[in-house]
């Protein structure tokens, strides 16, 4: 690490008030940025969408379990290669904050994932996770919300993810869809977001954004590389 920057206290703290207008100029932005996205206008939902979970078949009405919001967290996967990492370090987060959140503010959390119900609820015992996770095995979710690609789109060596053509290593990739259902049960694409989108949601990034080393990613394969399943570390 670089120690040339070491200064006295005063230094120190002129720097760090100079840095937190910033950081408070950005927190400004970011909440008018979040205001602009809830007058995003909305999609009205126009398949009846059918997902295998543990309880029996359930519609996209059906997860939302009385409540008016709905978000869906894409490609959750059970892991066909490490490329899944940042949709796997979502999985714990959204497991603690859907026990809170969704209790009490009026939204529920889902993970909803391609692959069959069985892998899906063998890989949560494993793991020990406990949040709701479905499976859109045999039906177009995934696809619809572009974060499961076709064999014909991987073969074209460009798929559209994160609204765009881009080459993109694995046939699925993560994603985080919101949804809102009215008092008719008529149900609403508000939001999506994916790739570096997601950045916000990973609590690991944002703790690691705190250090002096940062995310230090450069020097790997690519980003989250260092990410592994609880049971996969060597410690």
């Amino acid at each position: 690490m670089d120690h040339s920057k070491v200064v006295s206290r005063d230094e120190w703290l002129a720097a760090r008030k100079q840095h937190l207008s910033k950081e408070k100029e950005f927190t400004r932005l970011r909440d008018k940025l979040s205001a602009e996205r809830r007058e995003l206008p909305w999609v009205k939902v126009e398949k009846n969408y059918i997902s295998d979970a543990p309880k029996g078949r359930k519609t996209l009405a059906d997860l939302f379990e009385g409540r008016s919001q709905l978000i869906v967290s894409h490609s959750c996967s059970v892991p066909s290669g490490s490329r899944v990492a940042r949709a796997a370090l979502s999985c714990p987060i959204i497991s603690t904050a859907a026990s809170r959140i969704s209790r009490h503010r009026d939204v529920t959390f889902v993970v909803v994932s391609r692959a069959p119900l069985p892998k899906i609820e063998a890989f949560k015992k494993r793991m020990g996770w406990r949040f709701k996770w479905v499976s859109s095995y045999g039906n177009d979710f995934n696809f619809d919300y572009i974060v499961s690609f076709t064999k014909d789109e991987m073969a074209k060596g460009k798929v559209y993810y994160n609204y765009d053509k881009t080459k993109f290593p694995s046939d699925e990739g993560p994603g985080t869809s919101v949804f809102y259902k009215d008092g008719t049960g008529d149900i609403f694409h508000t939001y999506s977001a994916y790739a570096r989108g997601l950045d916000i949601l990973v609590g690991a990034y944002n703790y690691l954004d705190l250090v002096p080393k940062g995310r230090d990613e450069a020097e790997l394969p690519w980003t989250m590389a260092w990410v592994r399943h609880h049971d996969k570390y060597g410690d």
